[in-house]
């Protein structure tokens, strides 16, 4: 007989039990279990904290150009700071390598993770290195936020509007590029790392939002966390959705056109509003050089739902799951 300490650990079990468990998630200007933390600071400031990683075998491999990692690890913890309208301030970086790693391989890394720092407005200000049986990239980042203005996953409302910045599926082209490809090229490895975080687009969303989470994981799947955390039922509709370029492609059957939009790895933004503030958000939003789509709804009533041609149906269980593919491999 199994126990639950026995189960093979799962992302958003795990998350359930740190939010029961820690005081973090009773007390937290954000619950635990949001894109980032979040702790008050002087003047009405909130200081935005976040962490990630990225390990090759799951999120690159052997032969990913160095920059692009580096540059990637930044970026996957400026989208959090994105997901809170957070202003990007620093970032520490630590760095796990087999001994024997190339000195110009880590530079390169590092490279790449000062220049995406600095695209936004932060820097990297220090980290750690250790040797390790994997590569491993942990970045953590800090962001400053407005008090009333972090949008956090629980904010969503009855009758608010769903909406989502830049296109749907530019990840799961990727990775089905990656599938096609016995030896993937570097422009192929670097599409992988192709993290482009809502830096600008989440700071002009986030005075508008009730409710604002990126889709790291893909948009199913942050649709149901946003369903599950606010208690409401997210309704998309698929005739709404901004598709990527070469989603839609007639060669694709139905559910390959959603394996691979709702794949994960966009890190665009999902927010809820209220209906009559979605044209000063979608002008906001312009202003700094971005795009927000009306994509569905939110209703009473609970999980995430999909409106198809034929009808609506549950959001398609699809999306990122780490420890699940994990255990696929």
């Amino acid at each position: 007989m199994r126990t639950g300490a026995a189960a093979p650990i799962r992302e958003r079990a795990f998350h359930e039990w740190l939010a029961r468990h820690l005081p973090a998630g009773r007390s937290g200007a954000l619950p635990l279990g949001d894109d980032a933390a979040a702790l008050p600071s002087r003047r009405g400031r909130i200081a935005v904290l976040t962490t990630d990683s990225l390990i090759e075998g799951t999120h690159f491999l052997r032969d990913s150009p160095p920059e692009r990692i580096g540059a990637a690890a930044v970026a996957v913890s400026l989208s959090d700071l994105a997901a809170k309208g957070a202003r990007p301030a620093a970032v520490l970086l630590a760095i796990i390598v087999p001994p024997g790693t190339r000195a110009g391989w880590v530079r390169s890394l590092v490279r790449g993770a000062e220049r995406m720092a600095r695209a936004h407005g932060a820097t990297v200000v220090g980290g750690d290195t250790k040797p390790g049986p994997t590569r491993t990239i942990v970045s953590a980042a800090l962001g400053w936020g407005t008090a009333g203005q972090l949008a956090p996953r629980t904010g969503a409302r009855v009758g608010d509007v769903l909406v989502t910045t830049g296109t749907v599926g530019r990840g799961g082209l990727a990775a089905a590029r990656l599938a096609r490809a016995p030896r993937p090229g570097l422009a192929v490895l670097a599409s992988l790392l192709d993290v482009r975080p809502r830096v600008r687009e989440g700071r002009a969303l986030a005075p508008w939002a009730h409710a604002m989470l990126d889709t790291s994981d893909g948009l199913a799947e942050s649709a149901r966390l946003l369903a599950d955390a606010s208690g409401i039922r997210v309704v998309v509709e698929e005739r709404l959705l901004p598709l990527a370029r070469g989603v839609q492609s007639p060669s694709r059957s139905r559910a390959e056109r959603w394996a691979i939009a709702f794949y994960g790895g966009d890190y665009e933004l999902l927010a809820a509003l209220p209906p009559a503030r979605y044209p000063s958000a979608a002008r906001a939003v312009r202003r700094v050089g971005g795009s927000l789509q009306r994509i569905g709804r939110l209703e009473r009533g609970s999980g995430a739902w999909l409106d198809a041609p034929d009808g609506r149906v549950p959001m398609p269980r699809t999306g990122w799951r780490p420890f699940e593919r994990a255990r696929s491999r």
